[in-house]
């Protein structure tokens, strides 16, 4: 790697180990704490890639990147930020960054997207408006690598014709990631029309649909659910397409590739929907969001109108190792019901307990042999536990952390099986009453005296 490298962020760590990798790869670097330093470097004409972080103690990073590209056009920009949401990436995107990562991020990664810029030339910048207000509005929140790589995807495929396919589970954001690219995309003072199977029943319901698009965006929502004559008239409808057609997208819960090779989907169809496809993951895939996602959903509710609530640590506990079949949907219904009904401004374990105790829990996943053994499913979910820090070690004290996890559905459960009787229970799990006391209080387990389950 050969370049001069301005480093710009004000962690102290995040400066010395940029510019130790940097020049152990063979760039020279300087590195500042400060966005007037920083453009003070660009208008003298150093450094050939910028490495800056978004908050900063003299402004905002990535209202500098016109000013930088104004002033050394080809200048690539790396962003790096911890604001770990859609908007950051689509905005690091309009103001033609050259790439953008979350903190924490990977070195490695990071090494490398460095090096690419040094050695790409940075495209010709076209204009772009600036993101809409309404975006801080989308829970389109998480830091986890699968959340980060869905940003920097709809980044990318924002203003190109490409077909997008959004799957995932119902409740995930499908629609709403839709929603984003037409938002922020060029086509975004035209209509964005969502197209459902009963839109396109008739004579005249493709030209209807059509006609009410006028070059926008079109959304088959749930396109998998689409009869075969749906199909077959959505197939026409796109074949007739034009010049001024419309930015084609759709949504599906449903594998469409493993739909068609049962032939359940037609083939034709799928390939002229699956130009881009943007896997959305489901909320128990990405555990470590859940804190952001319900403090988003808390501050939105407050901004309604609603009584400031915040989320004490044992229902967090308890949201954390919630399965959430219905995922992010079912979270923001769950946190709105608590905003109303709970007592005090910290919702405690209790309350969050009594909200899930009426929702639907996930099924558990069914397979043979090894997988049905607790300790390979407690070894699936370390290791994913593990990916989701993306390369980085999780915090420390995780042995105690994995205990605790551990210990509060056993002896819950286990209190449940005994009809609250703690005697019984003691007994049943082979520990001293009192250390079961201890460990009721410790974990804010809730006992209720009830008819036994066994």
């Amino acid at each position: 790697m050969d370049g001069t490298v301005l480093v710009a962020d004000d962690d102290r760590t995040i400066r010395t180990v940029l510019t130790q990798a940097l020049t152990r790869a063979g760039c020279k670097v300087h590195a500042t704490s400060s966005l007037v330093t920083l453009m003070r470097w660009v208008e003298e004409g150093k450094g050939d890639l910028v490495i800056s972080d978004v908050v900063m103690p003299d402004g905002n990073g990535l209202d500098q990147l016109p000013q930088i590209t104004a002033l050394r056009p080809g200048m690539p920009v790396i962003v790096i930020s911890a604001q770990n949401t859609i908007m950051t990436a689509i905005k690091a995107a309009e103001k033609e960054a050259f790439d953008y990562l979350p903190k924490p991020f990977d070195l490695p990664d990071l090494m490398k997207r460095a090096a690419r810029a040094l050695e790409v030339k940075r495209r010709t910048p076209t204009q772009r408006a600036e993101a809409s207000e309404k975006a801080g509005d989308l829970p389109l929140v998480g830091r986890t690598p699968g959340m980060q790589t869905l940003y920097r995807l709809v980044a990318r495929v924002m203003n190109t014709a490409l077909p997008v396919l959004v799957t995932g589970e119902s409740g995930t954001g499908k629609s709403l990631i839709a929603r984003a690219i037409h938002d922020f995309s060029d086509r975004r003072t035209l209509p964005f029309v969502v197209v459902t199977e009963a839109d396109l029943q008739g004579m005249e319901g493709p030209a209807n649909v059509l006609a009410r698009v006028r070059g926008g965006s079109l959304l088959f929502d749930e396109v998998s659910d689409f009869s075969d004559e749906a199909q077959a008239r959505l197939v026409r409808m796109l074949d007739s397409l034009g010049d001024s057609a419309p930015r084609v997208m759709s949504t599906s819960r449903a594998d469409l590739s493993a739909l068609m090779e049962e032939g359940g989907f037609r083939e034709d169809l799928y390939y002229r929907l699956a130009g881009v496809t943007l896997a959305v993951p489901a909320l128990r895939e990405r555990v470590e969001d859940i804190p952001l996602l319900a403090e988003h959903f808390l501050q939105r509710a407050e901004r309604d109108g609603l009584p400031l609530r915040r989320l004490g640590g044992g229902a967090l506990d308890l949201a954390r190792s919630y399965s959430w079949p219905g995922n992010v949907r079912q979270l923001e219904n769950a946190i709105r019901r608590l905003v109303v009904t709970a007592s005090e401004e910290d919702i405690s374990r209790t309350e969050m307990e009594m909200i899930l105790s009426n929702q639907p829990a996930m099924e558990p996943l069914r397979s043979g042999g090894e997988g049905d053994k607790l300790s390979a499913s407690v070894g699936k979910h370390l290791r994913r536990y593990f990916d989701l820090h993306g390369g980085v070690l999780p915090p420390p004290g995780l042995y105690q952390r994995i205990l605790r996890e551990v210990e509060l559905p056993l002896i819950t459960i286990a209190l449940e099986a005994t009809g609250g009787n703690q005697a019984k229970c003691a007994d049943l799990l082979g520990i001293n009453r009192n250390t079961l006391r201890k460990k009721v209080t410790d974990l804010d387990i809730r006992v209720t005296r009830r008819r036994k389950l066994m």
